[in-house]
């Protein structure tokens, strides 16, 4: 810090070295950073426990969506087996995901709370005690090596200025003597000026290299007490390391599932169940639940049995007491609130059983088969890409197949009514539904047809009518309905 002074040399730049006045707060400013920097991870591990949940959130309602999905689906044996196999490996890493969560909340993030609160008291001014003792030590180690150095800075800026009075008392003293105007009063006083300035240089570098000597002397005792508190720093902040190392090396376990001895074991199942899938097998079971393998009740040649086989007659109808559910009624035209294709016509029956066992609708009064219930219910499959429970649509005409009223010998000629019936109010009515007449004594007509209603409805739900060709005879009397 010593040198003759020169007139080129401007203000020295202090350097940024630690020994500098006033350097060491960016130690002591470590302090608190190590405390922000404990809030900063616990916030990336707050953030990293979010992302774990969310993604268990996600991965749960995917597994169920796609496992309702599955099957629901047309998919069935061990492939559906195996593609299931996924939702539940989906579902147990959700839980595994979880626990990681939980792990990182209720075990890492309270750990470096704790540490924090611990490591860092709270001053009732503000600030940490922590800082405030750092502060105050590095302050009271620099205190008087700060004093001494300012007494060289005001020693050594005496100096050069004295340097540079000296210099240019010389210079006045040199361009005197050139002059001839000057008396030798004048240029004495220059060169008395000149004296007093070289003895005022040595007084002042005399001083100026003492302070100096003083500082320099004082400089090991100013190190060795920085160093003091700059350790006790450094063991602070070697602390804080060393935990955060601890906290990062949990926070690795806990994230690591490759280690998890339960998510081994997801995958190996997974595994496994997808290598149990058997197209073979698949096949097998198809071919024996939906294929050529099912059961068939073939029809089988049956005697002819007056009692078991015959239409029931109108006169049967009126005579019985129980019921049977006649479907496949069919409606044309544009009729809005009309039952839909499987409404259903109760029609009475004393011989159910009977009508159940010879009833087929594919042939024409004398074949035999299953109930009409049961017939119905044969026509419901599953269909659906992602609803196992729809119908699937039949290739047969509704005209044959569904009309357990069809039969081509609907109509007769003559007028089967032998019996009297009593006089009543005719009224004009129009058909909602196709019907073809069962027996002689019975109508036949299309949606949209009007006829004449010559006998209210009787017990067993059958009417009287005309059609407009003068035909008379019996039909349902929920087939039509009156013309307003």
């Amino acid at each position: 810090m010593s040198g003759v002074y020169d007139d080129s040399v401007g203000v020295e730049v202090s350097s940024d070295s630690f020994w500098e006045v006033g350097n060491y707060k960016r130690t002591v400013k470590r302090i608190d950073d190590g405390h922000r920097l404990c809030n900063d991870l616990m916030n990336c591990i707050h953030e990293r426990a979010r992302i774990e949940k969310g993604y268990a959130q996600q991965l749960t309602e995917w597994a169920k969506r796609w496992k309702q999905l599955v099957e629901k689906g047309p998919q069935y044996g061990t492939v559906e087996r195996a593609w299931c196999a996924f939702m539940s490996e989906a579902e147990k890493v959700s839980e595994l995901h979880l626990e990681v969560k939980g792990s990182l909340m209720n075990e890492d993030f309270e750990k470096i709370k704790n540490w924090q609160k611990e490591a860092f008291h709270k001053q009732m001014m503000g600030g940490f005690k922590e800082t405030k003792e750092a502060e105050d030590g590095f302050r009271k180690a620099q205190k008087p090596w700060a004093k001494k150095l300012k007494e060289v800075e005001a020693a050594k800026k005496a100096y050069h200025a004295a340097c540079k009075e000296e210099k240019l008392a010389v210079s006045r003293e040199t361009n005197s003597k050139a002059d001839p105007a000057l008396n030798p009063e004048q240029l004495k006083k220059l060169q008395d000026k000149v004296e007093r300035s070289k003895q005022d240089v040595l007084k002042t570098k005399e001083k100026y290299e003492k302070s100096l000597k003083e500082l320099d002397n004082a400089t090991p005792q100013y190190m060795e007490n920085m160093e003091q508190v700059f350790e006790q720093c450094q063991q602070f902040e070697e602390k804080r390391l060393r935990f955060f190392r601890e906290v990062l090396l949990e926070v690795q376990k806990h994230l690591d599932l490759s280690n998890v001895a339960s998510y081994k074991n997801i995958y190996r199942e997974l595994e496994q169940n997808i290598k149990t899938a058997d197209a073979v097998e698949d096949l097998r079971w198809f071919r024996a639940n939906q294929g050529p393998g099912m059961s068939m009740n073939w029809p089988q040649f049956e005697e002819w049995s007056a009692d078991l086989n015959r239409t029931l007659s109108r006169r049967e109808k009126k005579k019985a007491s129980d019921g049977v559910t006649l479907t496949g009624i069919n409606q044309t035209g544009d009729q809005v609130s009309q039952p839909n294709k499987h409404s259903s016509l109760s029609v009475q029956s004393n011989t159910v059983q009977s009508v159940q066992s010879s009833y087929n609708p594919f042939e024409d009064e004398e074949d035999t088969g299953s109930t009409v219930s049961e017939k119905e219910d044969n026509k419901i499959k599953n269909v659906s890409s992602y609803e196992k429970n729809q119908s699937y649509p039949t290739d047969w005409s509704d005209e044959e197949s569904n009309n357990p009223f069809s039969s081509t010998d609907a109509n007769g000629d003559t007028n089967p009514f032998d019996e009297d019936t009593s006089p009543a109010m005719e009224v004009r009515v129009r058909a909602l539904y196709d019907y073809e007449g069962q027996e002689q004594d019975e109508l036949s007509f299309k949606a949209g047809d009007e006829l004449t209603k010559m006998e209210n409805e009787d017990e067993q739900g059958w009417c009287k009518g005309r059609l407009d060709n003068g035909q008379v005879g019996l039909y349902p009397a929920n087939y039509v309905e009156p013309i307003q």
